[in-house]
């Protein structure tokens, strides 16, 4: 049984999506620069490790790049049981199992990140890894501690985040050295997340979620506040505003996976953090960070290995292709002209069946016809395959 996991931010970097240009899943960059009107191409090619590090563009850019790699994997037929994203990676994770549209995870990730740069902005904070001490020990590090650090992240065995106040943060991490931990990384990162100090981002970010269409889930997602698969259109919105000022707790989310049977984890997205976690919950398992067009050999291989590949007639499609179906029921006769590999416009007519015209509601390029002369087809049945324009 395989997973699908998706990143949050912090993994991104420089160029990131520089290898990915030539890929047919590449197109979805286009589709989210116009939803979010911002040049997210930009972002993924050009953008600096200063640049990228600001909440609004780390948020977005890791957010498309993620779906780009997810939409490019899914074309190879790899099937997922269950899905789960660290902190942004949730809403990567609800677009990945069709809760969540593109254009309108775009616009809720962009949301998102300005609700939480405006309260970081509002009240300064940041976070730390307290490596070697049980998560128990690290909380109570926190309650010990002068000032605001609460438990941020419960990442894996032995890694634990702590966020709020710079020298609340110092002075938990000299508690926890003291009472075993072994070493504390401060963290790069532009707030106190997932803390208390988030809460007017809260309430900005329920403004977006209540004018935004969620839908049930393919498969369940597993979420960060508590844990558990949820798959209910009617829990997202719920369930995403509590994540901003509640702990991601994705050691319990690992567990949750493995215990019901998942051994393979394909991490979607820039860097490789999630792989490496994924590696230290699930010893028995397989874990793939898939970050370059490159590493898609390797899922093919172990999704084969353990049948996680889609059988069926025909290709699968990247977000970039489109079928043309049939309006009716009824023989199929090709039109004489349409050829492999033309380019046509909106309307050209690609065939007739039963006396009704065929008409393509795209423009794009001729993959191949899906049914040969003389067919029966039933009504919606596909009958050409284009590359959009």
């Amino acid at each position: 049984m395989l997973a699908f996991i998706f990143p949050g931010q912090g993994s991104q970097k420089p160029g990131m999506g520089r290898s990915w240009i030539d890929h047919p899943s590449w197109s979805l960059v286009a589709l989210a620069s116009e939803a979010s009107g911002r040049d997210v191409a930009a972002l993924l090619l050009d953008a600096d490790a200063d640049e990228l590090r600001r909440t609004e563009n780390a948020q977005l850019s890791t957010y498309v790049l993620s779906l780009v790699i997810h939409d490019a994997v899914r074309a190879l037929g790899v099937r997922t049981t269950v899905v789960a994203g660290h902190s942004l990676g949730e809403y990567s994770a609800l677009t990945a199992v069709g809760a969540l549209s593109l254009t309108d995870g775009v616009r809720l990730v962009a949301a998102r990140a300005r609700a939480m740069q405006s309260a970081a902005d509002a009240r300064s904070g940041t976070m730390a890894a307290v490596l070697g001490a049980d998560d128990d020990v690290v909380a109570e590090a926190c309650a010990r501690a002068a000032g605001d650090v609460w438990v941020a992240n419960t990442n894996g065995p032995g890694q634990v985040i702590i966020s709020g106040d710079a020298d609340a943060i110092a002075n938990a991490s000299a508690i926890a050295k003291t009472m075993g931990a072994r070493k504390v990384l401060l963290l790069s990162v532009g707030g106190a997340f997932h803390t208390p100090f988030m809460a007017p981002a809260a309430d900005r970010l329920r403004a977006a979620l209540d004018t935004t269409p969620f839908a049930n889930a393919e498969v369940p997602v597993i979420a960060n506040v508590d844990g558990l698969p949820h798959q209910h259109a009617d829990q997202w919105a719920d369930l995403l505003e509590a994540q901003l000022t509640a702990p991601v707790l994705w050691r319990q989310t690992m567990q949750r996976m493995v215990d019901d049977g998942i051994t393979t984890f394909l991490e979607l997205g820039p860097g490789s953090v999630l792989t490496g976690l994924a590696k230290r919950s699930a010893a028995e398992g397989t874990a793939i960070a898939v970050t370059e067009p490159g590493d898609l050999n390797a899922v093919v291989a172990s999704a084969a290995t353990r049948d996680d590949l889609d059988h069926h007639g025909g290709e699968h499609l990247f977000a970039s292709e489109r079928l043309v179906v049939s309006p009716t029921a009824g023989l199929f006769v090709p039109a004489s002209d349409l050829a492999e590999g033309q380019h046509i416009e909106r309307g050209r007519i690609i065939g007739h069946v039963a006396g009704h015209e065929i008409r393509s509601p795209f423009h794009g390029t001729v993959k191949g016809l899906l049914a040969v002369t003389g067919e029966r087809l039933t009504r919606s049945q596909p009958v050409a395959w284009l590359r959009t324009a």
